[in-house]
Formats: structure tokens, sequence, C-alpha cells
């Protein structure tokens, strides 16, 4: 699979990604007001969606971009 995340798109991916990551554990672990199945469900997502976009900016490799035709590397 050729490489398809670069640029300002592999940069906030970086940034925005383990952000995203801690704020789940924080709400997982209770440190932030968010209780309840919801509380439960938001912290789960928020921690998946910051891992995928981590390991997305790491590797530079997106599968939706390569589905939506979405090419940000400029490596060539």
């Amino acid at each position: 699979m050729e490489k398809n995340v670069g640029g300002t798109d592999r940069t906030m991916r970086l940034v925005v990604g383990p952000i995203l990551a801690l704020i789940g554990v924080a709400i997982l672990a209770g440190w932030l007001g968010v209780g309840g199945t919801l509380g439960t469900a938001l912290g789960v997502l928020a921690v998946l969606a910051g891992l995928v976009l981590l390991f997305t900016g790491v590797t530079q490799l997106c599968v939706v971009n390569r589905l939506l035709g979405i090419d940000t590397y400029r490596g060539r």
C-alpha cells in the first residue's frame, strides 16, 4: 500500500490523536465529569479515534483516504 498521508494532514493526526486518546482515558478514569453509560461510550470512542489518528499519522497510511481518493503525501 502506498503512503497517502502527509504534510499538514499528518501533523494534525500526530497532534490531535494523542490528545483525543488522553481525553478518552480521562473520561474512562472518571477525571472528567462525564459518567454513566454515555461517559463510557464517549471515553471508548475518544480513545479508539485517537489511536487510529495516531496510527495513521505514524504509518502515513489511511484506508479511508484511499477509498475516497484523497492523497496528501508528497514524497514521490
